[in-house]
């Protein structure tokens, strides 16, 4: 029999996954497994410290992971990829969704929102300053990511007016992009940005790609956005850089570290909007995963191989 351990906490989804699954397999959660069910899972649904158990048990029979997330960067890669077992993500259910929280961040800066919010709580009324009030149209966004979460950010951009352009590895054409880079060839595009984003993947070399080096080069003072890894920022430079006007705002949904301790000096900047890690949230988020999940179960139990997702363990995405 196939065991399938369910690393999710809602009982909901996993009620409604129990009912499409083909006969023959058990369906257990982490407060159910007995040590005898541990030994036995052959696929995991979602990530945690009991799947780090697992591995280290010496008659696992784990064959596959499934996470519920775009990134896979927490988990032991090399570990999965000597031991031949397979991993595939979510990527691609979380676009709209990120997509929504860029433009509601940017929107939230340039049309004075966050200010007003702000005054709200103080029952202040205070009219900005025109200098201070711009539209989004006309301004040129450069997105570090041209998957689906980039390509939609893009899209959405472009609704807007704005410019967009991209980086990925090679610099290849991706959709909703008048222009793609390299990221060896990305600096003009870069400072010439009114607008950079973060949507790459958390990688060996994108693990803080964006550093003081990185900041340095600005001559516009962008909207810097990160929704894709907090450890691909230097947290220190990023702080220097919004206090020394290099970037003129920040929004970050993800940080490192994270949480972000109460004392942390990121919380006192004016220029900041931190939001946590709910970029990537919404309703109905597990019944978009089991459209990954289901498809792939089906082609696993057939001949061991996967249909959609499935992640290169040497590239890390």
């Amino acid at each position: 029999m196939t065991t399938i351990l369910a690393l999710v906490k809602s009982s909901k989804a996993l009620a409604k996954l129990q009912k499409q699954l083909p006969a023959g397999i058990k369906l257990i959660t982490a407060a159910e497994a007995s040590a005898a069910d541990l030994a036995q899972v052959t696929i995991l649904l979602g990530w945690g410290p009991l799947g780090k158990e697992i591995l280290e048990l010496p008659e696992s029979q784990l064959q596959w992971i499934q996470v519920i997330s775009a990134g896979v960067d927490a988990l032991p890669l090399t570990e999965l990829k000597k031991r031949e077992i397979l991993l595939s993500n979510t990527s691609g259910i979380h676009a709209q969704a990120i997509a929504e929280s860029v433009l509601g961040m940017l929107l939230a800066h340039v049309r004075g929102l966050q200010t007003a919010i702000s005054q709200q709580a103080q029952a202040h009324w205070q009219t900005l300053p025109h200098k201070q009030l711009t539209t989004l149209t006309g301004k040129k966004m450069l997105i570090y990511g041209t998957g689906h979460i980039g390509q939609r950010i893009a899209a959405l951009a472009q609704a807007l007016g704005m410019e967009t352009a991209g980086v990925n590895r090679s610099g290849h054409a991706a959709a909703h992009f008048t222009a793609t880079y390299s990221m060896a060839t990305a600096q003009a595009a870069v400072q010439q940005a009114d607008v950079i984003v973060n949507v790459m993947p958390l990688t060996t070399t994108t693990n803080q790609f964006f550093n003081a080096d990185f900041f340095a080069q600005l001559q516009t003072q962008p909207i810097f956005i990160n929704v894709g890894r907090g450890a691909s920022v230097d947290t220190t430079a990023l702080l220097r850089a919004l206090q020394s006007g290099q970037i003129s705002y920040a929004a970050l949904d993800v940080v490192d570290p994270e949480p972000l301790p109460p004392t942390h000096p990121l919380w006192q900047q004016e220029n900041l909007l931190l939001t946590p890690h709910i970029s990537g949230i919404f309703d109905g988020y597990m019944q978009q995963v089991n459209q990954i999940f289901l498809p792939n179960l089906h082609q696993f139990l057939e001949n061991g191989k996967l249909v959609q997702n499935q992640v290169d363990l040497t590239r890390g995405y």
